[in-house]
């Protein structure tokens, strides 16, 4: 249960060290703030300690005195585990304290995590992120969120630290997690349809690497585009984004405009195809994978794959 503690000025609890969070954790770092982080794997935890932060195997353990808990898993379920499970932070944190939750989940599990929180008296962010690795270790993300205005108050130097442009979307969890998800359509329909354009102009004949240049320079590029399409160009597939996250992104947006009774085609078109790469093998891989999956309906031939 949680306690009246005032906590260590100045600390900070990250759960979950992987590309996102550990950029997170450095950021928090250069900033002054005392880091403790929770990630499932030991290397990630000496990884930090190297960083000059602290670290514990389960969330109560790094959430204990810390003022703000900042929490950088994938999807609602792993949010609820890390927030209420056995070892879970709600166990060690303050009444008064702010858990920060970046994760990506719909709306409706965003306010009821917020709903149980509020029970213990912990205030609930709802504050999905994006920009990519490279911004995270910068301090540069986009934070959409939502909540309370004394949580907002309470965490500001947090996400100041975090974050080159936090949106204060709304008083109430739920709001931060609807931004993020139409975010979310137009991202993974620009990875699809990138990867879409890629290999057709593989199939026809052209140079990739020439395509990549006059495409970027020109009205029909988008950041993932830009971003994505060079490791298709190396053939490296290393996971800095993968498949699976647009499976589970653009099935909440499937979700979300089925309840809506609205209709969301191209988002519907584009999951299809991370279904498929998926269903190959893919799902752990970059979500640029969904190149390979055209290259393989077409017979197109692709940079080749360095495993």
């Amino acid at each position: 249960m949680a306690t009246h503690v005032h906590g260590e000025p100045g600390k900070v609890a990250v759960i979950g060290l992987g590309s996102m969070g550990f950029g997170m954790a450095e950021s928090l770092l250069r900033a002054g703030f005392a880091v403790a982080g929770c990630d499932v794997t030991e290397q990630a935890r000496q990884r930090l300690q190297a960083a000059g932060g602290s670290s514990g195997a389960l969330p109560r353990e790094v959430a204990q005195d810390a003022p703000v808990v900042v929490s950088v898993v994938v999807n609602a379920a792993q949010t609820e585990q890390v927030l209420f499970g056995t070892g879970g932070a709600i166990e060690s944190m303050q009444q008064g304290a702010v858990f920060i939750s970046s994760a990506t989940m719909s709306p409706a599990d965003a306010e009821r995590l917020a709903a149980r929180a509020k029970e213990k008296g912990v205030f609930f962010l709802d504050a999905p992120i994006s920009g990519g690795a490279k911004r995270a270790a910068s301090g540069e993300l986009t934070i959409m969120a939502s909540g309370e205005p004394e949580a907002f108050e309470k965490s500001e130097a947090v996400l100041s630290a975090l974050a080159q442009k936090v949106y204060r979307l709304g008083d109430k969890a739920g709001v931060g997690a609807s931004v993020k998800m139409i975010n979310q359509l137009l991202a993974g329909v620009h990875i699809a349809v990138a990867c879409e354009a890629i290999t057709l102009a593989s199939k026809i004949g052209l140079d990739l690497a020439t395509v990549y240049d006059v495409i970027t320079a020109s009205a029909g590029n988008s950041w993932m585009f830009e971003n994505r399409m060079p490791h298709v160009l190396d053939g490296d597939y290393s996971p800095l984004s993968s498949v699976e996250i647009f499976v589970k992104d653009l099935g909440i947006i499937q979700d979300m405009a089925r309840s809506e009774r609205y209709p969301a085609p191209i988002a519907a078109a584009a999951l299809q195809m991370y279904l498929a790469a998926a269903g190959a093998g893919m799902g752990k891989d970059d979500d640029s994978s969904v190149a390979r999956i055209y290259a393989q309906l077409s017979g197109a031939t692709l940079p080749e794959h360095k495993s």
